[in-house]
């Protein structure tokens, strides 16, 4: 449960990557292995936006990082989501601090956002980032907004652990998600609009009363 009134929604694979963690911190090298096959997937995703085609071998540093002091982790199995990202973005950091250029925001693979879709703005804005056309927009936001919206969907972040991730008070993350969410959710909607030849008289689109 998130801070502030902000449930955190339970990523499915949640329990079974609390328990494989603990298993992997008590010696067990395949249990280990399973919470890598957990995490990866959302964690490579997030990685692709911070540092493009140098993802892989990030990741590659991040969990030696990991794997190095698995034993010094404490917390359940959203919380491990939570640390890996963290270590993954120093590393990215340093990476890009090398390179001596700005982050750049890239777009995650499109396998890697399988969302749900429930009603209303924002919900409808996350289901919509599964398209190609959405993952370009994302890349389009200010750099906050753009690391807030990956953290949230992409790994699954709740507002409270994208805050301790990225070292800001949770309603500076919240409010970076929301404006992020809502841009995107007013691009698609004018797209669709346009696509349909719909005029500014007629119904208004997503996320235009911002």
């Amino acid at each position: 449960m998130g801070k502030g009134g902000e449930p955190r929604r339970p990523q499915a694979g949640d329990g079974a990557l609390g328990a494989a963690v603990a298993r992997a911190q008590d010696g067990d090298e395949a249990a280990f292995a399973v919470a890598y096959r957990i995490v990866q997937p959302a964690l490579l995703g997030y990685l692709r936006g911070l540092v493009g085609d140098d993802a892989a071998d990030v990741a590659a540093d991040a969990w030696l990082e990991i794997a190095r002091d698995l034993g010094r982790f404490r917390g359940d199995g959203a919380g491990f989501r939570g640390w890996t990202a963290t270590v993954a973005r120093h590393r990215a950091l340093d990476r890009l601090r090398r390179r001596r250029v700005r982050p750049r925001m890239t777009e995650p693979g499109p396998d890697v956002l399988d969302l749900p879709g429930p009603h209303g703005t924002q919900d409808q804005a996350l289901e919509s980032l599964a398209t190609e056309r959405a993952l370009e927009l994302v890349r389009a936001l200010p750099r906050d907004q753009a690391e807030a919206v990956l953290l949230r969907v992409v790994v699954g972040l709740d507002g409270p652990a994208v805050a301790r991730v990225l070292g800001k008070r949770p309603g500076a993350v919240r409010t970076a998600a929301h404006r992020g969410l809502r841009r995107l959710a007013r691009r698609l909607g004018a797209q669709d609009a346009a696509r349909r030849g719909v005029t500014q008289d007629g119904p208004r689109t997503l996320g235009e009363s911002e």
